[in-house]
């Protein structure tokens, strides 16, 4: 099991405040990574990157291959959520992990991912005391799984200090579901990596044979392959050179789409599972990178790493896919789970290179938001309030820390500090209603 960092005495980093000891809990196993875990990894680099001590929480068993920074919780199962297939940790045994690890880590601030969703978050949620701050993640105009899971948090949820949403729609699944309000920080991306990604002979394309790519779990329907599948017949008939390149894990989605592709399987190359590395040049090398997700998306982290790898983009009229986009400014967009417009599209874009061009010079700018050193500025503007507002709370005093909430909006004042701060620090409650 990873170490949590030594302790150290207060010193100064960026905007003279002091390092944080921060302990971030990921639900999702890190044996199978998606979008949640590549934020928290990623994120968890940042912070460790302006000197603050990061341990990560996360399901995967004892000998897998997970970053330094992340202890493991121990194995994970399989369950379907969000419209696709997690790997949670729930239970007695993990529980007891959680509780360990909260009391060696003598953290400043826990910050929790997706608090509501059964695993080690929400098991976190209800054994700490002390600052908390939540990212909510998931986006959906209706989610039982929220409406099941609000009863048996909500007086839990009142130790949350400030509530983070990824994107607007992640926003609004949380105000529809569970009420209160999100500060919106978007997922971050290291755009000068991808900028920076050197293209693959293999991968690009030429003016007669140009090359669009897919990446995504292909056995889940919402990440749109069939709607890409379908497309293809009407994208070759205009452009009969174009090639398709396929990256995504999923033996029964790629069996699917073959069949589906029939006499058209030879355009479209199945790449299987990619690294990191790959990915930037693969986004690196081809005319467009296309998006054909039809819901279940609450921000679109791989727009942004195709739009700072200089590929063109089209994607599916999500809102949240048309807000990364700039309202179509910086990608084209194309109508919902509609095979004929994704062709009509990438046919466009394909015919007019000037138009692309000109989304792509926008593109370079408007990613800049998204880049982690924006997005870093604002989450430790987050947990300096969580901090601070605890802080304010005098000690003995029995104050929960939703008091914090009125003092919270980022941007806003910042609480006095007391003249000899003493930093409160997340503990276990004590035992009694743990699983």
């Amino acid at each position: 099991m990873t170490a949590i960092p030594e302790a150290t005495p207060d010193t100064t980093h960026r905007g003279g405040t002091r390092p944080l000891r921060v302990g971030i809990v990921c639900p999702y196993s890190f044996d199978a990574p998606g979008g949640v875990q590549f934020h928290v990894r990623d994120l968890a680099e940042a912070l460790i990157g302006r000197g603050n001590h990061v341990s990560v929480l996360a399901p995967a068993d004892e000998d897998s291959d997970v970053p330094d920074v992340v202890v493991p919780a121990g194995s994970a199962v399989a369950v379907r959520y969000n419209g696709s297939v997690a790997r949670l940790a729930f239970g007695p045994r993990a529980a007891a992990r959680v509780r360990r690890w909260i009391d060696a880590g003598e953290f400043d601030v826990l910050h929790l991912h997706e608090p509501m969703t059964p695993s080690l978050s929400m098991l976190a949620l209800w054994i700490a005391e002390g600052p908390v701050v939540a990212t909510f993640h998931s986006a959906q105009v209706r989610s039982r799984a929220l409406q099941v899971a609000y009863p048996l948090l909500r007086q839990s949820l009142e130790k949350i200090a400030a509530r983070v949403a990824v994107s607007e729609d992640a926003r609004r699944t949380l105000v529809d579901h569970v009420g209160g309000d999100a500060v919106v920080i978007p997922n971050g991306v290291y755009v000068d990596t991808f900028a920076a990604a050197e293209p693959s002979p293999r991968w690009r394309g030429r003016p007669d044979a140009p090359t669009i790519a897919f990446l995504g779990r292909l056995d889940e329907p919402r990440k749109g392959l069939q709607v890409l599948v379908a497309a293809v017949p009407d994208v070759l008939s205009q452009h009969p050179g174009a090639r398709f390149l396929v990256a995504g894990r999923g033996d029964d989605g790629r069996d699917l789409a073959v069949a589906a592709l029939g006499p058209h399987a030879h355009a479209v190359e199945f790449l299987g599972g990619i690294t990191d590395e790959e990915k930037a040049s693969l986004l690196a090398s081809v005319d467009l990178y296309v998006a054909p997700q039809t819901g279940g998306e609450s921000f679109g982290i791989v727009l942004v790493e195709a739009m700072s790898a200089g590929a063109g983009v089209v994607a599916s009229d999500l809102g949240a896919f048309r807000r990364v986009l700039d309202d179509g400014a910086a990608g084209a967009l194309f109508r919902n789970g509609d095979p004929a417009d994704l062709a009509r599209a990438i046919n466009a874009a394909l015919a007019d290179p000037a138009g692309t061009a000109a989304r792509r010079r926008h593109a370079s700018g408007w990613v800049r938001r998204y880049d982690w050193s924006t997005v870093t500025d604002q989450v430790e503007a987050v947990y300096e309030m969580a901090v601070e507002a605890a802080e304010a709370i005098p000690p003995g005093e029995d104050v929960a820390l939703r008091s914090a909430r009125a003092l919270w909006p980022l941007g806003g004042p910042h609480v006095t500090r007391p003249a000899v701060p003493t930093r409160p620090r997340v503990r276990p409650r004590s035992r009694g209603g743990d699983l």
